[in-house]
């Protein structure tokens, strides 16, 4: 899942999806058929372009979809998937926060081992800071303005102070970081993907304050959390979504989603927690009490559409995708140029 890709190839993210999505399709969907979800694929943008992907980020402030895609970050208009901005040089990007306190975004840069800090307003880039290898996920802290990226090689976290754009020092994590996430209070949490644990870091010391295991979880790789009930929940790649009770360090449950999962995200307005899957299923978990979850179903998208973004005002969930095709000799299939799709779906 770590190794290098070409950088117009599809990320090592959205390729472990498509590699095994086929292979172990099989119970979770079945679950699901006698279930409503509650959403529905409204829209289908075409965009285009070549390269693969990786991360969204949605803009609430600016209404403005922002998605990784190999080196540049393209912004679109939501409404109707138009290329309304890039970011360019980003070589192999992964992840894009935003942080409209400081009026900036920052976005990790594998290719280079950066931090790419830019105006939220005109896009336009303000600086860089330097991270460890393998930079990979990327979240804002809003309490510390702290910027922190997931480094997955170096097995650590690097933290910048988001109004200077100054290194404030790096955490040393028990193994490979995948997805993190802010409490938005100064405590980070991070999957840790080749030991299937979750860590919690407190930004103020740059310290671990707890550490637990996410079995039966295997390969943590997304994360979302629940800031009010402070539960998070790790999207697994043996098909189920680990919740666990961020306080007490422990997993609660665990709620069966589909293959290749790379992101979930948790939506407050209708307690509703997302897993977008590389089968071309989006999983839909309702939270009954911080402590019971109900699978709702799942929602038909795309092969390879195993990352997304939610808006929280509307309730609408934006997942990425291209035609696929194989590579002789090559484990891991790539995206047929001037395919990438934006796909929209929206509560009923």
């Amino acid at each position: 899942m770590r190794s290098l890709q070409s950088r117009l190839a599809v990320t090592p993210h959205v390729l472990l999806g498509l590699g095994v999505a086929c292979l172990i399709a099989g119970p979770i969907a079945r679950t699901a058929l006698a279930q409503d979800p509650g959403y529905t694929m409204t829209k289908r943008y075409q965009v285009g372009g070549d390269g693969g992907w990786d991360y969204l980020a949605f803009d609430s402030a600016a209404h403005r979809l922002f998605i990784s895609r190999g080196t540049h970050v393209q912004v679109l208009n939501p409404d109707n998937g138009a290329v309304i901005g890039d970011i360019p040089n980003t070589p192999h990007v992964h992840g894009v926060a935003l942080a409209y306190d400081l009026g900036r975004g920052f976005i990790t840069a594998e290719g280079d081992s950066s931090i790419h800090i830019f105006d939220l307003k005109t896009l336009q880039p303000i600086g860089k800071a330097r991270t460890d290898a393998d930079a990979d996920a990327m979240l804002y802290d809003p309490a510390t303005h702290y910027a922190v990226s997931m480094n997955g090689d170096a097995h650590s976290a690097t933290v910048v102070d988001g109004r200077t754009g100054k290194g404030v020092g790096r955490v040393v994590l028990p193994g490979g970081p995948e997805f993190g996430v802010s409490d938005n209070h100064g405590t980070v949490y991070a999957n840790i993907e080749d030991k299937s644990l979750l860590v919690a870091i407190d930004l103020k010391t740059l310290k671990i304050i707890r550490q637990w295991s996410l079995a039966p979880c295997q390969s943590p790789s997304g994360l979302a959390m629940d800031r009010e009930h402070h539960r998070l929940f790790s999207g697994c790649h043996n098909q189920m979504m680990a919740i666990s009770d961020a306080d007490a360090g422990k997993v609660i449950t665990t709620v069966p989603i589909g293959s290749g999962v790379d992101a979930n995200r948790f939506d407050p307005g209708t307690q509703l927690a997302f897993s977008s899957n590389g089968d071309g299923t989006l999983t839909v978990v309702h939270e009954d009490s911080p402590d019971k979850y109900t699978e709702l179903g799942t929602v038909k998208t795309e092969r390879g559409a195993r990352t997304m973004a939610l808006d929280l005002k509307t309730h609408t969930i934006y997942l990425v995708s291209a035609k696929l095709e194989p590579v002789p000799g090559q484990r891991y299939p790539r995206p047929v140029p001037g395919t990438f799709v934006v796909l929209v779906a929206e509560k009923k």
